[in-house]
C-alpha cells in the first residue's frame, strides 16, 4: 500500500471520475455501500432518494469509473448485488495550476461533498447524542482549532492524523473490541485566504 494512503482508500485522479462522483445520488450510493456493505439497487433506492431503475443506472456509471463492482450473489441470484471497491476514497486538486480541468473537477466534487455531509453534525446532535451513554457523550463533540502553519506543516499534520487512525481503520473485524461501536471522525481542513493573515493571531 502507498505509504501516503495508509487507510486503503481508492485514489481518484481522473477529472471525469471526480465529476461522475460529484452527484448527490452517487455520493449517497457509495457512502451506503462503504458503510453497510453489498446491496442491490432495490435495497439502496430508499436511502439514496431515487427509484431502483435510476439507482441501477447510477451504479453502472460508478462502476464505469472503478468505484463500485459486482459483489457475490445474495439469496436471490436474479438480483445484481454491488459493493464499494474500497472502504473510502480520496482525491486532490492538481498541483499544476495549468490543469484547469482537474482543478475544476476537484472543486466541484469538494463542494458536493460539503453539501452532502453538511447536515450530519446537526442530525447527530438531534437524534443520536441524546441517547448516548455518558461515557460516549463525554468523548463526543467537535473541536475548532485555528493554527498558523506552512503548507508543508499542514501536510505533516494530515499525515500524522492518518498514521494514528490507520491501525483502527484497517484492522480485521475480528480484532475489534467487543464493546466497540462505529464512530464518525469528520475532518474539515480549511486554509484561510492570504489576505486574512495580516495582523492575525491564532
Amino acid at each position: 500500500m502507498d505509504s501516503n494512503n495508509r487507510l486503503g482508500d481508492i485514489e481518484i485522479t481522473d477529472p471525469q471520475a471526480m465529476r461522475a462522483l460529484a452527484h448527490p445520488v452517487r455520493l449517497a450510493i457509495l457512502a451506503r455501500l462503504q458503510r453497510y456493505g453489498p446491496a442491490t439497487a432495490t435495497q439502496l433506492a430508499p436511502d439514496v432518494g431515487a427509484t431502483p431503475t435510476v439507482t441501477s443506472w447510477h451504479l453502472r456509471h460508478l462502476a464505469g469509473f472503478g468505484l463500485v463492482r459486482d459483489s457475490e450473489p445474495g439469496p436471490d441470484r436474479r438480483q445484481r448485488r454491488w459493493e464499494a471497491v474500497a472502504r473510502g476514497f480520496r482525491f486532490e486538486s492538481p498541483q499544476d495550476p495549468a490543469d484547469e480541468d482537474g482543478q475544476s473537477a476537484a472543486r466541484v466534487l469538494s463542494q458536493q461533498m460539503f453539501l452532502h455531509y453538511a447536515e450530519v453534525p446537526s442530525r447527530w446532535a438531534a437524534e443520536i447524542e441524546p441517547e448516548l451513554e455518558p461515557e460516549w457523550r463525554r468523548l463526543a463533540g467537535l473541536a475548532n482549532t485555528r493554527v498558523v502553519v506552512s503548507a508543508e506543516e499542514l501536510a505533516a499534520i494530515e499525515d500524522g492524523i492518518e498514521r494514528l487512525l490507520a491501525p483502527y481503520v484497517t484492522r480485521d473485524p475480528a480484532e475489534r473490541p467487543a464493546d466497540g461501536r462505529c464512530v464518525r471522525l469528520m475532518r474539515y481542513v480549511l486554509p484561510e485566504g492570504a489576505e486574512e493573515q495580516t495582523g492575525q493571531t491564532p
